[in-house]
């Protein structure tokens, strides 16, 4: 396949998709979006990047995002992948399907998520139908006393969960978990198996491989969703979840600069970048790189061929391998943002 060669790459932005959930609210309000539906409309996502085409996804439609700035405009993602190719990807290799192998999100959670179990890789081969998701949490807000739950509690096992989740009664099935608090800053890694739920009043940025396959096991006392539980159980990993070489903080700071590793898989890596106010950098990207603003405010030149693009708090962006060797950042106010990038390891494609 040729790659077209000759259109000028930049920092790509894309139209949010806006999911409403049982269990949403409002709260992506305060990053400046302006959310669909009126003061009632519970939305609980927002997928600020994602390409599942319908063999890449199981339990919804498929969703493809679309660039929403510059000469690329109304294109979507996934086409820009088969335009591009390694100018926009790298090594990097999209997934078995050709989509883009994350998938990133806001989540508001104003009441509990439902506790659920993704599939595992050994689990997705022998069931085509679902598919593979390991993820991660970044906490950006959180009520006095939020948590979210991750993993059941040692010596628990299916027997006994499937006991507790049949009574229905959150008494029962609450101390089966580990329930961890979270305050803004936390980072959390979930692999797939880990049973887990988002808790109230927790607002994150969600870092995932790209599968929306979800098994619900328990949705506190709510009514009207399908539960998976006999999928769930096949699926859990019982006892504690490791993730100890995953959640390692490293922290490199300079002058200017602030690098803080977050987590580290074979899946992505997520680190928090700070820089300062009137501080340049160049971007020395070879891959695609994600970045989700969590503060302040700047611009992205690529010399004199493109117009800038400027970006704030709330947006996300998807840096192409090639922008050009004129790229550079200019923060025009302290700015903190996640970047997400591809471990050197991991440039295999995920089914």
């Amino acid at each position: 396949m040729s790659h077209d060669k000759s259109t000028s790459l930049y920092p790509l932005k894309f139209t949010p998709i806006y999911k409403e959930k049982v269990w949403g609210g409002r709260r992506l309000e305060m990053m400046g979006r302006n959310l669909p539906g009126t003061d009632e409309t519970k939305i609980g996502e927002s997928w600020e990047i994602a390409d599942l085409g319908a063999t890449s996804v199981s339990g919804s439609e498929a969703e493809r995002s679309v660039i929403a700035n510059g000469p690329l405009e109304s294109m979507m993602l996934y086409e820009a992948i088969q335009r591009f190719g390694p100018r926009l990807m790298g090594d990097l290799e999209p997934t078995m399907a050709g989509d883009f192998p994350l998938l990133v999100k806001y989540l508001d959670a104003a009441e509990n998520l439902s506790l659920q179990v993704h599939p595992s890789q050994s689990f997705a081969w022998q069931h085509p139908e679902a598919h593979f998701k390991s993820e991660a949490w970044y906490v950006i807000a959180a009520d006095p006393g939020a948590a979210i739950y991750k993993g059941v509690r040692e010596a628990v096992d299916a027997r006994q969960l499937t006991e507790a989740i049949a009574t229905n009664q959150v008494q029962q099935i609450e101390p089966l978990l580990v329930k961890v608090p979270v305050k803004a800053g936390d980072c959390h890694y979930l692999p797939s198996g880990t049973c887990h739920a988002l808790g109230a009043g927790v607002l994150v940025a969600e870092v995932q491989t790209p599968s929306d396959t979800t098994f619900r096991v328990f949705d506190w006392g709510r009514t009207g969703r399908q539960l998976h539980i006999d999928e769930a159980m096949q699926c859990i990993d019982f006892g504690p979840v490791e993730v100890d070489r995953y959640e390692r903080r490293t922290h490199i700071a300079g002058m200017f600069t602030a690098v803080s590793c977050l987590v580290s898989c074979e899946y992505f890596r997520i680190e928090k970048v700070r820089m300062s106010q009137e501080y340049e950098q160049e971007i020395p990207y070879d891959q695609p790189t994600i970045w989700m603003v969590l503060e302040g405010s700047g611009q992205i030149s690529m010399g004199s061929s493109i117009e800038p693009v400027v970006f704030s708090a709330g947006e996300t962006m998807l840096m192409p391998a090639s922008i050009g060797e004129e790229a550079k950042v200019v923060l025009e106010e302290d700015t903190v943002w996640l970047e997400v990038t591809f471990p050197q390891a991991q440039r295999t494609q995920i089914a």
